[in-house]
């Protein structure tokens, strides 16, 4: 913001006190959907969470976490951890992701950027290399930005091509693979015919091959770099579709082993080599880093990647913004500044936050707005818990759900912080694994987590704000077009471990909520984007005149 006259100070709320210590619980991956048994949340012990409830309607609500509400292209975009927190944080919608790469691609901006400009001198004597997940899914990426990106980077000079795929089957049907790879190969034939030299180079599953995450497990990456980048796997082709349909038969699209392409010697088609250009194609971040790693880092211990080979990377969009990795991308993040996070701070209201290390970054960066490190350092503490590394979450779903709490409640109850806001990822970590019975044991110990900051606000007379920034547990089946649970070919259920595109519960309440104050009727279709005015507003504080409006109002008694 210029100096032209812009102020941080914020009004005072005509109704409403300062300085009620808040606590801002965000549940992740915590949906709202029908009653059933594939609904973890309702079958699981959830008697705080169950008590909020019943203060709807002035104080419980639902809120939207997806689609445009966030950022997001269309109502089928199921939300995500980054843009939920961007939006809690911001109180204003910011396009995101995937819809970031459409405004780039459309307006043709993709190609004058830094990024594209970079790659682009190894169109002359190198091959592109474009890696990523081939589906139209949405979550990670986006098939038909990868039909565009060939388009336009064939258009300005790429005469060599290699297009290293990765099968999905998890955000969208399993089986679906061999269509898009059809799909692919039709558009790469056209090019040819142009003469531009095309084709598929190397293949895997995403769960196997490639999109780790978290550094779980760098074997998957490894498999992916031996094909990708050495043009080495088990698994040798002469056409992709072919490929995809003989390693379906052992697996399933997410599991597919690593494969390559070979010409009529036997050779590997497209392993990356000194002077290419290397572009991963996802979107989202959590399953990229780990490549962007061994892609770009010069001391990288994690595997021996036999070959390093001197070439120009660029990620679709940044991936970690706190490790500045990739350090070259195609579209550069959303600019969100003036967060509720800085306006409270030059308002006098001192900030506590605190995860686990898999959401902490959600709890600080991505809630003030892609930034790392403190607005100012007097009044912010943020504490990161470690996760527990090395296993999947469903092996301890309490995960560190009591610690995180604990430290929550010590905050609160020290009164040094009139904010104290907290990520609970158990629903959503646990319920990724697909793991049903460890997810009903994971959203009990997210409400038992609850409660206990819940009891500590009660002891200092305080205010809390309990929400989350997607849903996932409260629906862990795949549904066909009536709604009913689809079944595979052997009668058994399809286990859903994506996020969904249910609502969130946004619920208020606490010894220190001026009485009337109630949701309002007016803004049936609040988003995670409302939450910063309605907890500026708890904070005795009116909200800037261009954030989303409050949800709350405050009704004479």
């Amino acid at each position: 913001m210029g100096s032209s006259g812009f102020s941080w100070k914020l009004e005072d709320h005509p109704k409403l006190p300062k300085g009620k210590i808040l606590a801002m619980v965000v549940l992740d991956g915590w949906g709202e959907a029908n009653p059933n048994k594939y609904n973890c949340i309702h079958v699981a012990e959830t008697p705080t969470m169950d008590s909020l409830k019943n203060g709807a309607p002035d104080k419980w609500r639902l809120v939207r976490a997806h689609g445009k509400a966030v950022g997001l292209p269309t109502e089928d975009d199921m939300g995500n951890s980054e843009v939920g927190h961007n939006a809690l944080g911001a109180g204003r919608i910011f396009a995101q992701g995937a819809k970031l790469v459409d405004l780039a691609l459309e307006s043709g901006k993709i190609y004058d950027g830094e990024g594209f400009s970079y790659i682009k001198e190894s169109f002359a004597t190198g091959t592109l290399h474009l890696i990523g997940l081939l589906s139209d899914g949405g979550v990670h990426s986006r098939l038909d930005q990868l039909q565009l990106l060939l388009k336009g980077a064939s258009e300005r000079g790429a005469k060599r091509i290699r297009v290293h795929i990765l099968t999905d089957g998890r955000d969208v049907l399993d089986g679906s693979s061999v269509g898009f790879v059809e799909i692919l190969e039709n558009d790469l034939s056209k090019l040819r015919e142009k003469g531009v030299d095309a084709q598929i180079a190397s293949g895997g599953g995403r769960m196997y091959v490639t999109m780790d995450r978290y550094e779980n497990d760098w074997g998957v990456v490894k498999r992916g770099w031996d094909a990708q980048v050495l043009g080495e796997a088990p698994h040798k082709f002469k056409s992709a579709v072919e490929a995809v349909k003989k390693l379906r038969e052992g697996a399933n699209d997410q599991y597919l082993p690593p494969f390559v392409i070979v010409d009529e010697s036997g050779k590997a088609v497209g392993p990356v080599v000194d002077g290419d250009a290397v572009v991963t194609l996802n979107f989202r971040a959590d399953r990229m880093v780990m490549l962007a790693k061994a892609l770009e880092y010069e001391d990288f211990d994690k595997f021996d990647r036999v070959r390093f080979p001197k070439i120009r990377y660029a990620g679709m969009l940044e991936y970690d913004g706190e490790l500045k990795l990739p350090s070259k991308y195609l579209v550069s993040p959303p600019e969100i500044e003036r967060t509720s996070g800085e306006y409270l701070v030059h308002n006098g209201v001192s900030t506590f936050a605190c995860s686990e290390t898999v959401k902490f970054g959600h709890v600080t960066f991505f809630w003030n707005g892609n930034r790392s490190g403190y607005f100012n350092s007097d009044m912010e503490e943020y504490v990161e818990i470690p996760s527990d590394s090395g296993i999947t979450f469903n092996v301890k779903p309490k995960m560190k759900a009591l610690e995180i709490a604990e430290k929550a409640r010590d905050a609160i109850l020290s009164r040094k912080y009139l904010q104290v806001r907290v990520n609970l990822p158990n629903s959503d970590m646990v319920g990724h694994t697909g793991d049903i019975d460890a997810t009903v044991v994971a959203c009990k110990a997210a409400d038992e987590a609850v409660k206990m900051i819940l009891d500590a606000i009660e002891q200092v007379g305080g205010i809390y704000v309990v929400t989350a920034d997607h849903g996932n547990a409260e629906d862990m089946v795949k549904r066909n077009k009536k709604g009913e649970p689809q079944l595979d070919k052997n009668g058994q259920i399809q286990i859903l471990t994506s996020h969904t595109l249910e609502p969130v519960p946004l619920a208020i309440g606490g010894p220190g909520l001026a009485s009337g104050v109630r949701f309002r009727k007016d803004v049936p279709d609040g988003g995670l984007a409302n939450v910063a005015a309605t907890v500026m507003n708890l904070h005795g504080l009116v909200a800037p005149t261009d954030y989303e409006t409050t949800l709350i109002e405050v009704v004479d008694n």
